[in-house]
């Protein structure tokens, strides 16, 4: 009985002092994030990564997703890169994470890889209006308005009287010949902005 008993406690002391381990390791993860958030509003930002590198693990989402964005913000795009990739590897649905990789894909080129995000994102999100509108954006740049009109259309349909989504899908009704329909968004428009200048001009052009 006395040797099932000193088992127990020396069972409940390796308990005790793992829990103890484990709230000291995660105190010292919040500070550290404390300070990266205080250095990186001085614009000290390469300090705030280091500090948060002292306490960094692979396998958490959470510092990974941070220092995506501080790499991002210091022009370590490669490392950015890196960091929201393993980040989006440990929880593959967060749209925030695929929205922080977009970030360091545009600055260096990568634009094929931003489409296949947006196109990830709304896979998950079909009603996701920031990533329909941006992919629009992106095709509608490249004269690729038929593609555009999709997402556009998308936009306006969960938000029909938002300027932002309404005046490009006019724009784009334009450029695909369909006037009438332009002439009716770019009427819209000026219903919530009675002289804008874009639907002024967009009318201007319609017989």
């Amino acid at each position: 009985m006395e040797i099932l008993r000193n088992k127990i406690a020396y069972l409940l002391f390796i308990v005790f002092n793992l829990i103890l381990f484990q709230s000291n390791a995660q105190t010292k993860v919040v500070k550290a994030f404390e300070d990266s958030y205080n250095l990186e509003y001085a614009g000290k930002v390469s300090q705030a990564i280091d500090k948060l590198k002292t306490v960094y693990s692979q396998d958490s989402y959470e510092i990974n997703l941070r220092l995506g964005w501080l790499n991002y913000e210091n022009g370590l795009f490669k490392e950015s890169i890196a960091n929201y990739q393993r980040a989006i590897s440990l929880m593959p649905y967060s749209e925030e994470a695929k929205f922080g990789l977009i970030l360091p894909y545009i600055a260096v080129g990568q634009w094929d890889n931003v489409i296949n995000l947006y196109k990830k994102i709304l896979d998950n999100s079909p009603n996701n209006t920031i990533a329909n509108y941006r992919l629009g954006l992106i095709y509608y740049g490249k004269e690729n308005y038929q593609e555009a009109y999709k997402y556009f259309k998308k936009v306006v349909d969960l938000y029909p009287f938002g300027y932002d989504g309404l005046i490009i899908f006019a724009q784009t009704n334009y450029k695909l010949g369909k006037f009438r329909e332009a002439k009716v968004l770019f009427n819209k428009v000026l219903m919530i902005y009675p002289q804008d200048n874009q639907a002024l001009e967009g009318l201007s052009k319609i017989k």
